[in-house]
C-alpha cells in the first residue's frame, strides 16, 4: 500500500508507455521497455533544451505534475524549511579578501542576491572596494546562469571570466579591461571556463570541450585576436582521460596534466613563452601509475604513487632534466599517511594530508629538517587549505569545521607556528555548538573493514532506536565527504533526526587502498558497506529499525539505488539526486559523454564479459526486485545534465513503478538545468527543501518544530 504521508489525495501517477528495446550483449538478452525516453537527439537538447522530443517532453512535466499534486500538502513544510536555511546564511557574506600584489581580491554577497560579486581592493585599503564582476547584474533574466572562474591577470589590468547559461557546462570565456570596464569583442566557446593567465597577462590558456562534452584540447589565445585562431597546445587522443590546465605556483610554469584514475602524464611549458612554444612531456604515461607536477627553484616536485606507494609519496626531479630516470624520493610513502595535496612556497612546502580518516595540515622547509602539523581536537572535523596567490610568503590560509562548528578561516605563520583566526561564520537564525553530539563511530563490514561514520544529533536527542536516521552516502572516484559544517542539514537534526555520513569503500576515507577496495570488481563492497552501516546504526540505536532514510546524489544516486535492491525492507525511504542509476546501459554506450573516461572506474561492459557480469550485478535499473515491497524514492535530474542524463532518472521511477509493490516513486525533473541544478544560491535552497521535506514526511515530523538557539 501507499505511504499514507504521500496519499491524501490519491492522485493517479503518469503510466509510461512500456516499448521493448531489445539489448543484446556477451550472450546475454535483455530487454529495456523505457529506452524510449531517451531522445535520438540528445547532444543537441544539452545545448537547446526546445529541441526535446514532443512525447518525452510531455512525459517529464507529467511526472513534475505528479509529484507536486501528491505532495502539495508538503509546499507548506518545504517554504518553512526554506526561510529556516535561508536564516542561517548571512545573506551579505564576503570572503576574507586574498592578497595579490598589490590588491586583495574577494568575493561578497549583497542581501538578497543570488550569485557572486568579485571585487578587490587596494592592500591596506579596504575601504576603495572596486568590483571586477557582479553575478547579479550579469544573471538578472537568466534562466540559468552559473560562474565558473573569474581570474584577473597578473598585471591586474583584465578578467577572464567563465559562464554557462544552459547548465550543460559549455562555459563561454571573455575578456573585460578592469580599469574602463570595456570588453573585447572576442568570445571564447565550448570551454571549461576557467582561464590560465600567462605571466606577461597578454594571453591565456584555456581546455575547449568537443561535441560531447569531454574535454579535448589546450588552446591558447593571445587578446586581441580571433579565437577561431586560438593556437592548439594539445590534443587529447584517448577518450578515457580528462584535462586540466594549471600555473605553477611560482609563476613559472604552465603545466597541462592528462589522467583518468588510475593513470596520466603531464606536460609543461614556460609562463613567460612566446607563441608557438610547443609543451615538453615530463614522463609518458603508465599503466596504474599517477603523477602530478609543481615546481620551486630547480626543480620539478612530483606527487605519485609510482613504485606502489598506494597513499603517494612526493619525489622531485631537476627542471632541465624531468625525465622519469630523474626522479629522486623528497618524502617517502608511508602506509596509512595519504597525500592529499603539496602547495610549494618560497620557503615552505605544505601539504594536506589524511590519517586515521582525518586530515592534517603539515609544513616543512625544502630540506625536511624542520616539519611541524597543525593539530585539531573534536573527533570529526573538515580542513580546507588555501594557498592563495603568493608565492613569497610566510602565510598559509586555512579553513576548519565539524558538523557542529561554522567554518573558521585562519592564517597560519608558517615561521613563527602563529595562528590568528581571520573569519567565523555566521549563523544569523543562531547557532550553538554546545547543543550537538558529533561522534565517530566505526562500524565493522563481514570482511572486517572498519567503516567509519560521522554523526550529527541534539543532545537531547536518544540513542536508543526512537530516533528517525537519515543516512548519506557518495562513495566512488576516491572523493571522501568532508565532516563540515553544513547549515542547511540543521533543519533534519534540529526535528529530532539523527544525520550520518558513512564513509565507505570507493571513497578514500581511510587512504587509496580503501578506494581500490571499492572501485572495479570489489564496487560491491560499496553498497554491502552502505547497508553494512544502516543496520549497524539502527542496531546502536541510531535509527529506528527498517525506517532510515538513505540518501545520495550523482554516483551517491548509484549508491541508494543499488543497496535498496539488495533489501529493500531495511528503508522507509530513498533520495536520489541526479541519480546514476542506469549504469549498465550507460557504461555500455561509447558515444555518451562520460562512458570512456568511467571505464577505469567500473570496467568496460564492452569489452570485457567480467566487467559486464559485475557491473549487471548491481545495476539498480536491472535489479529491482519483481513485486517486493520498496518504500518511497525520490529521484531527481536536469535535463540539461551531461553528467547523468535525465532519462536515468526518469526510468527508473517508472521502472519501479511498474515492477514493484509500495512506493510511492516520484521524479521531479529541472526542465532548465544540469548537473548540479540551479546555480542560484537560494534557488538551490529551494531544490533541497524538497529532499528534506520528503525525509521529514517519512519521519512523521512535519508538524515537529526546530530547537530554539540562542
Amino acid at each position: 500500500m501507499p505511504n499514507p504521508v504521500f496519499d491524501p489525495a490519491k492522485p493517479t501517477p503518469p503510466e509510461t508507455v512500456r516499448k521493448d528495446h531489445i539489448i543484446e550483449q556477451h550472450g546475454t538478452r535483455r530487454i529495456d521497455p523505457y529506452h524510449w525516453l531517451r531522445d535520438e537527439n540528445w547532444q543537441e537538447v544539452l545545448q537547446n533544451p526546445s529541441k526535446l522530443r514532443g512525447d518525452i517532453r510531455a512525459h517529464l512535466d507529467g511526472e513534475n505534475a505528479y509529484y507536486e499534486e501528491s505532495t502539495a500538502h508538503l509546499a507548506p513544510l518545504r517554504d518553512e524549511l526554506f526561510e529556516e536555511m535561508r536564516s542561517r546564511i548571512k545573506e551579505d557574506d564576503s570572503s576574507v579578501p586574498s592578497p595579490d600584489g598589490d590588491y586583495a581580491y574577494a568575493v561578497r554577497y549583497r542581501k538578497g542576491g543570488e550569485y557572486a560579486i568579485f571585487y578587490r581592493h587596494p592592500i591596506g585599503a579596504p575601504n576603495k572596494e572596486q568590483v571586477l564582476y557582479d553575478g547579479d547584474k550579469e544573471g538578472e533574466g537568466e534562466k540559468f546562469f552559473d560562474i565558473a572562474d573569474v581570474a584577473h591577470s597578473p598585471d591586474h589590468q583584465w578578467i577572464a571570466y567563465g559562464v554557462d547559461r544552459l547548465g550543460s557546462e559549455y562555459f563561454d570565456i571573455r575578456i573585460r579591461n578592469i580599469k574602463t570596464g570595456e570588453e573585447l569583442n572576442e568570445t571564447i566557446t565550448r570551454s571549461d571556463g576557467e582561464p590560465v593567465w600567462a605571466a606577461d597577462s597578454k594571453s591565456f590558456y584555456y581546455i575547449e570541450r568537443d561535441d560531447n562534452q569531454r574535454p579535448k584540447y589546450v588552446r591558447r589565445h593571445f587578446l586581441n585576436t580571433d579565437p577561431a585562431q586560438d593556437e592548439m597546445l594539445y590534443e587529447e587522443s584517448d577518450d578515457g582521460f580528462f584535462l586540466s590546465v594549471y600555473k605553477s605556483r611560482s609563476g613559472d610554469f604552465i603545466f597541462i596534466g592528462a589522467s583518468n584514475s588510475v593513470s596520466g602524464d603531464t606536460r609543461v611549458l614556460s609562463a613567460h613563452g612566446p607563441a608557438g612554444e610547443k609543451p615538453q612531456l615530463i614522463a609518458p604515461r603508465l599503466s596504474d601509475e599517477l603523477y602530478s607536477v609543481d615546481h620551486h627553484g630547480d626543480y620539478f616536485y612530483i606527487q605519485t604513487n609510482a613504485g606502489d606507494a598506494v597513499d603517494f609519496k612526493i619525489m622531485r626531479t631537476p627542471v632541465a632534466t624531468p625525465g622519469r630516470d630523474h626522479w629522486r624520493d623528497w618524502l617517502a610513502h608511508v602506509p596509512g599517511t595519504y597525500i592529499l595535496s603539496l602547495a610549494l612556497f618560497k620557503d615552505f612546502a605544505v601539504r594536506l594530508v589524511r590519517e586515521n580518516a582525518l586530515p592534517r595540515i603539515i609544513i616543512s622547509d625544502y630540506n625536511r629538517k624542520n616539519e611541524n602539523a597543525i593539530d585539531f581536537e573534536e573527533q570529526a572535523y573538515s580542513l580546507g587549505l588555501n594557498p592563495g596567490y603568493e608565492f613569497d610568503t610566510r602565510m598559509i590560509r586555512y579553513t576548519y569545521s565539524s558538523p557542529s562548528t561554522p567554518q573558521q578561516t585562519f592564517d597560519y605563520n608558517m615561521k613563527s607556528g602563529k595562528r590568528s583566526l581571520l573569519k567565523t561564520q555566521e549563523v544569523p537564525r543562531g547557532h550553538d555548538p554546545a547543543n550537538y553530539v558529533v561522534e565517530r563511530l566505526t562500524i565493522d563490514a563481514s570482511d572486517g573493514a572498519q567503516i567509519p561514520v560521522t554523526i550529527l544529533r541534539l543532545k537531547q536527542t536518544p540513542i536508543n532506536a526512537s530516533a528517525p536516521l537519515l543516512l548519506y552516502g557518495y562513495g566512488s572516484y576516491g572523493s571522501t565527504m568532508p565532516a563540515s559544517f553544513n547549515a542547511s542539514i540543521l533543519s533534519v537534526v534540529d526535528r529530532g533526526a539523527v544525520y550520518a555520513v558513512a564513509h565507505i569503500r570507493g571513497g578514500a576515507a581511510r587512504g587509496r587502498q580503501w578506494y581500490l577496495d571499492g572501485k572495479l570488481d570489489k564496487k560491491p563492497n560499496t553498497f554491502s558497506d552502505f547497508a553494512t552501516v544502516a543496520r549497524g546504526l539502527q542496531d546502536k540505536g541510531y535509527g529506528r529499525k527498517n525506517e532510515t532514510v538513505i540518501y545520495g546524489g550523482s554516483a551517491g544516486g548509484l549508491l541508494v539505488g543499488a543497496t535498496l535492491n539488495l533489501d529493500p525492507s531495511l528503508f522507509g525511504g530513498v533520495i536520489g539526486a541526479v541519480p546514476f542509476i542506469d549504469v549498465l546501459n550507460t557504461i555500455s554506450d561509447k558515444d555518451l559523454p562520460l562512458t570512456p573516461p568511467e571505464w577505469d572506474e567500473w570496467g568496460n561492459p564492452i569489452t570485457d564479459k567480467a566487467a559486464f557480469e559485475t557491473i549487471a550485478s548491481y545495476s539498480p535499473y536491472e535489479n529491482i526486485k519483481q513485486n517486493a515491497a520498496y518504500p518511497p524514492v525520490f529521484a531527481t535530474g536536469g535535463l540539461t545534465d551531461y553528467r547523468v542524463t535525465y532519462w536515468e532518472p526518469a526510468k527508473w521511477i517508472a521502472r519501479l513503478r511498474h515492477e514493484t509493490k509500495g512506493g510511492p516513486f516520484y521524479c521531479r525533473m529541472n526542465m532548465g538545468a544540469g548537473h548540479g541544478g540551479s546555480a542560484a544560491r537560494f534557488e538551490r535552497l529551494k531544490e533541497r527543501a524538497h529532499d528534506y521535506a520528503f525525509a521529514l514526511a517519512i519521519f512523521g515530523l512535519t508538524d515537529t518544530k526546530p530547537i530554539t538557539h540562542t
